[in-house]
């Protein structure tokens, strides 16, 4: 599987954000976009999983070489994407285990439930979670780290064919953020998971060796390079490209 945006521009309430941004993600690749604060990068993954406040005003979105523009977000996530969400909601009413088996069952799995709740469990315990998190209903009550680690488990329990992660390491510390990395790189190498990781800095990449790396700022790609550009940024910052 491919996705690729060509000469995508989005627009929030008649306010352009993504000003022409092409790239292609395929299945086993691992991209990483890094930015300053409104440069766009977390619009651009709302409008690839189909957010109605994103507008596409130009450009396409696709996946396989077919436009995906027409399709809602659960017809999307059925073709194989995935999101992360930078700041998880918390859904009350709604059990942890139950919208996840939900999910997985939508996807077309027909796993029994003690295989299903099997999978959690070790999921569970490879991210370093409290079995009480399976009690609880989506996100509520979860601290920031656990949210991360929320949205990590739903990924690689569902196994998506591309995966955008919104900053997975806001709100964990130091040891979590190696664990979080872990999985991601597991599930990653067994399913050859395409990820798109979105991120201010650049300590999860220290777990997570990205293929390309490219800059945005102020809506538009600026640059790209591999780990090299990736040092560079963190010695220098953002401050030559929007300067410049």
């Amino acid at each position: 599987m491919e996705l690729e945006l060509r000469d995508l521009h989005v627009s929030i309430e008649d306010k352009e954000i993504l000003k022409g941004i092409s790239l292609k993600v395929g299945q086993g690749k691992r991209h990483v976009i890094m930015g300053p604060n409104g440069s766009g990068k977390s619009t651009l993954a709302k409008a690839v999983m189909g957010h109605p406040a994103y507008a596409v005003t130009s450009g396409d979105i696709l996946v396989d070489g077919k436009s995906i523009l027409g399709m809602k977000t659960d017809e999307r996530a059925r073709l194989g994407l995935f999101l992360q969400f930078q700041n998880p909601a918390e859904i009350e009413g709604v059990g942890f285990i139950n919208f996840l088996h939900l999910a997985k069952q939508a996807a077309g799995d027909t796993r029994s439930t003690k295989e299903f709740m099997k999978e959690i469990k070790e999921g569970i315990k490879e991210l370093k979670m409290s079995d009480e998190f399976i009690k609880r209903p989506l996100n509520q009550g979860f601290s920031g780290g656990e949210k991360k680690k929320s949205e990590v488990l739903q990924m690689n329990v569902l196994k998506p064919k591309i995966a955008i992660l919104d900053e997975p390491d806001s709100g964990l510390d130091i040891d979590a953020i190696k664990t979080v990395s872990e999985s991601i790189n597991s599930m990653q190498e067994k399913e050859k998971t395409g990820l798109l990781i979105i991120t201010h800095y650049s300590r999860i990449l220290a777990y997570i060796k990205p293929d390309v790396v490219h800059v945005m700022v102020n809506g538009k790609i600026v640059d790209e390079g591999g780990e090299v550009l990736t040092e560079k940024l963190e010695k220098e910052g953002y401050d030559s490209y929007i300067s410049g």
